[in-house]
């Protein structure tokens, strides 16, 4: 299944995308693509719906038919830094021997073609095309081996960041991460069934029509069951939690010279399967 949320912001409708590219209203089976929603046995009930005796939605999504983020009440947002081996060289930065984790202000989360907002005082704002873990049942103390039974969609994220605030500002990367605007999610949640190899899905970013990033999660450094099962000691995960799982190279402080985003641009991004994103870029106000 495609699931997805459409509408204006704040007040989204659960959806899901047809065989066709059709939007077909959830709302009068479920109040959102959130919480128990996103357990198995509620993954499962979905699945027994027939699309077609669902209401279509009129327009055509990521054209005249905003989507939101494809999950809603997101309660944690957590990431994962430095976990593609190539990203860390054109960082400067050592591979990681064991997950880095920083976080995302849930507030940072928009739809997949809503605008990207350049922070006053930013200087060095950065795109970054990103594989999304949506979580469904929940736990802690995960088993590796158990992991994947935790998750209950993929989905694509643009983990946008401010690096002169991330690297340079007294503290934890949060501060460069978790600015308004800086966490599209979407378009939709794909669930497992539909991804045939989580380890060899294409990526790619463009700014202005020019490849920036190019990329498969063939090469995480940390695939996605370890990521579960770590972050689980740490934190218990629940139903609608998103792990972000870093980033391939090609990111704007990777350039020479480093290259970032002013105001003006628009960023497409995607992963094979899971969708595309198109934001414009508005400048600082």
């Amino acid at each position: 299944m495609k699931l997805l949320r459409y509408g204006p912001p704040g007040a989204e409708k659960p959806g899901l995308l047809d065989s066709e590219g059709h939007v077909r209203d959830l709302s009068g089976v479920v109040a959102d693509i959130s919480g128990d929603v996103l357990r198995p046995e509620g993954l499962a009930a979905l699945r027994n719906l027939d699309p077609s005796s669902l209401p279509r939605v009129e327009g055509t999504p990521q054209d005249d038919l905003r989507l939101g983020p494809c999950v809603g009440g997101i309660g944690k947002f957590i990431c994962i830094g430095l976990n593609y081996a190539d990203h860390a060289a054109e960082s400067g930065m050592p591979i990681p021997e064991e997950p880095i984790i920083f976080n995302k202000w849930t507030s940072a989360i928009c739809g997949p073609n809503d605008p990207i907002q350049v922070p006053r005082g930013s200087e060095k704002t950065d795109w970054e095309v990103e594989l999304g873990v949506v979580i469904g049942a929940p736990g802690v103390y995960i088993e590796e081996a158990d992991a994947m039974d935790h998750v209950a969609g993929f989905c694509v994220i643009n983990d946008v960041s401010e690096r002169d605030f991330q690297l340079h500002r007294a503290g934890s990367w949060d501060k460069g991460k978790g600015c308004d605007t800086f966490g599209p999610t979407g378009p939709w949640l794909v669930t497992p069934d539909e991804v045939s190899d989580v380890d060899a899905l294409d990526m790619w970013l463009d700014v202005d029509g020019e490849r920036m990033q190019s990329g498969s999660t063939a090469t995480l450094i940390f695939k996605v069951p370890h990521l579960v099962a770590y972050c689980s000691r740490f934190m218990s995960l629940q139903p609608g939690d998103v792990i972000s799982t870093g980033t391939p190279p090609g990111v704007g402080m990777g350039k020479t010279p480093p290259r970032y985003l002013k105001g003006g641009e628009t960023v497409s991004l995607g992963i094979a399967g899971l969708g595309e994103q198109r934001s414009r870029v508005l400048a600082a106000s």
